[in-house]
């Protein structure tokens, strides 16, 4: 394990289990974690949500860039990033300079059926979330690969976890 470099950053699209997998992984590095949706949430008072009604997706993503420099400038910690963060340049930067950073790949159905009853996800709350998450995934997908240092499946937890630290163990 010692050969990550610096911190452990995970990224995906939403519901790819980017928080779930980042607690489980901290916990056994002995490292602390840190979710940056839930980091803005403690900053701002609100939730995310209500940064979206009220300041629109472009004042969330500015609340997000800020909040990456901080958290990146800290030392070998887990994080775990909101889906749209690696969208700004700055932010794929600051990200790949501070740490491993992991693309937790999900196909958009397996995506729907993790985020289906989830009404914290205000990109979700349309007509039809599948299209959405399909539309999110055909842009992002590629940014995502080119910001990572490693793309691990992520449709069933333990065997992620375990491709995880097999290939964190592999360097």
């Amino acid at each position: 394990m010692e050969k990550i470099n610096g911190n452990l950053i995970f990224i995906g699209l939403m519901g790819a289990g980017k928080t779930t997998l980042g607690k489980h992984t901290a916990q056994m590095l002995n490292r602390p974690f840190y979710d940056s949706d839930h980091e803005i949430c403690v900053a701002s008072g609100v939730s995310i949500p209500t940064i979206f009604e009220m300041e629109g997706e472009q004042g969330f993503r500015d609340r997000e860039s800020n909040m990456l420099k901080k958290l990146c400038a800290l030392e070998n910690i887990v994080l775990s990033t909101g889906g749209g963060a690696p969208l700004r340049e700055e932010n794929r930067k600051c990200l790949r300079e501070h740490g491993t950073v992991v693309y937790l790949h999900t196909r958009p159905e397996i995506l729907l059926e993790r985020t289906r009853y989830d009404t914290n996800r205000p990109l979700l709350q349309v007509e039809d979330p599948l299209a959405k998450l399909q539309e999110l995934y055909d842009i992002r997908d590629s940014i995502y690969r080119e910001t990572a240092h490693l793309v691990i499946e992520s449709e069933h937890y333990q065997k992620t976890l375990n491709r995880l630290l097999n290939a964190l163990q592999a360097g």
